[in-house]
């Protein structure tokens, strides 16, 4: 049994700090997911808290649950509204031109015998959005903040890619998955407002195998 840590806990949502390698859906072939510990994340409430956004499985860090239907409906709508605030961190293979910037590149899906679906940049592609700032630079490689304003699947890891010129560390798909065991991203923070209320906050510090790079990041 995993032993989460809680970054966010009230009586109508739940902040994790979810893994890398950890995927949210049961697996085809079998394994662990998190289906199989939402059950011990009740705390003693009467429902399993429900995941509210995507975490692809490579990926740790703020993952919010909804304790009950009513806030899940209200939270899903927040993140469809582009009123949560997301922060990512990620590990880029090569070195990034320029300190800070907007990528605005649409993504669509697209599928093939060989080399299974993926997500490409397609002018006629969802709108996307993500900004970014380089927070520290080691030769080849790059410490990277996102903050996507748009959710689209594997944002981050395409918009990497096709607007950095460079796919993270480890990615299997959009890179040559050398470098790390896992694709280098980690969702650090998460804010999501609500009326009436303090807003829910998450905070998920460094992960282990992103000190391992030993990048050297700016005081605060």
């Amino acid at each position: 049994m995993i032993d989460f840590s809680i970054l966010f806990e009230d009586g109508e949502a739940l902040v994790i700090d979810k893994p890398a390698g950890l995927p949210l859906d049961r697996p085809r072939a079998g394994g662990d997911s998190l289906e199989n510990h939402l059950d011990a994340l009740r705390f003693g409430f009467q429902r399993e808290p429900f995941p509210v956004h995507r975490l692809d499985r490579d990926t740790s860090g703020c993952l919010l649950l909804a304790r009950n239907p009513k806030a899940l409906k209200r939270f899903s709508a927040a993140f469809e509204a582009r009123e949560v605030e997301k922060v990512y961190l990620g590990i880029v293979a090569g070195e990034v031109e320029g300190e800070s910037g907007t990528i605005d590149l649409a993504l669509s899906k697209i599928s093939s015998a060989e080399k299974g679906w993926r997500m490409i940049s397609a002018k006629k592609g969802k709108p996307a959005v993500t900004r970014w700032k380089v927070l520290s630079r080691k030769p080849g490689l790059t410490l990277v903040e996102f903050r996507p304003e748009t959710g689209r699947t594997h944002q981050i890891r395409v918009h990497a890619l096709a607007g950095l010129g460079h796919a993270l560390v480890g990615d299997p798909i959009y890179g040559d998955g050398k470098g790390a065991w896992r694709t280098m991203l980690h969702a650090s923070e998460l804010t999501v407002p609500r009326a009436g209320k303090e807003p829910i906050e998450g905070y998920s510090p460094m992960p282990v195998d992103f000190d391992a790079f030993s990048f050297e990041l700016p005081q605060t």
